[in-house]
């Protein structure tokens, strides 16, 4: 059976950062650290198709757009901040692939679990974030939720966490002077992302 549906979600965007270290720093450029501060809200919106496989199985399509920012501090050795965060800015096309696996219903409703697949393409980047980033990245999903059961249509309520698989920091850089020192002590950044979803269906 085929079925289909939209979605609208909120996400919490993070990173998961790695630091080079002292050693392997340029001439010149001193070691600093950088954390995800202030959890920024984002929207997600998209479409569902939903193919039912059997009675516990169904393999779900959820083509969409979501919207995010992450602040990213940067701390010196003495533990000085910068006076403002870098604003790191996200706009994702993303096509999710899950598999979803439904427990037993209890009335009008039904837990389930999901995982799966969602490469995501950032039409956002832009050198001036002070860090160039890679656009293209694959996360690996996973996610719990309750289908309830209405007279005329299926809700559903779905928190999951969306990880990263790559490397999306541009090592290149932006070519600006002043952001060798964001990019030459960072080694690496994998994203996280945080969702609540609500489905009709």
């Amino acid at each position: 059976a085929l079925n289909f549906g939209f979605l609208i979600g909120l996400n919490t965007m993070d990173f998961r950062v790695v630091h080079k270290s002292a050693a392997a720093l340029a001439p010149g450029v001193e070691p600093r650290y950088a954390e995800v501060v202030n959890l920024n809200p984002g929207i997600n919106l998209g479409m569902v198709t939903n193919f039912r496989l059997n009675k516990y199985f169904s393999l779900r399509l959820l083509p969409g757009i979501s919207f995010g920012q992450r602040d990213l501090l940067f701390i010196n050795d003495d533990g000085v901040e910068d006076e403002y965060p870098l604003e790191i800015k996200s706009t994702f096309l993303e096509c999710p692939i899950m598999v979803k696996f439904n427990g037993a219903r209890m009335h009008n409703a039904k837990p389930y679990l999901v995982t799966g697949i969602n490469p995501r393409v950032d039409l956002a980047k832009s050198k001036k974030d002070g860090l160039l980033m890679r656009p293209f990245d694959i996360y690996w999903e996973l996610g719990a939720g309750i289908d309830s059961y209405m007279s005329y249509f299926r809700f559903a309520t779905e928190f999951k966490i969306s990880v990263g698989l790559t490397n999306v920091l541009n090592t290149k850089g932006t070519g600006e002077p002043e952001d060798v020192y964001y990019t030459k002590v960072l080694d690496r950044l994998s994203s996280r992302i945080f969702v609540l979803t609500f489905y009709f269906e």
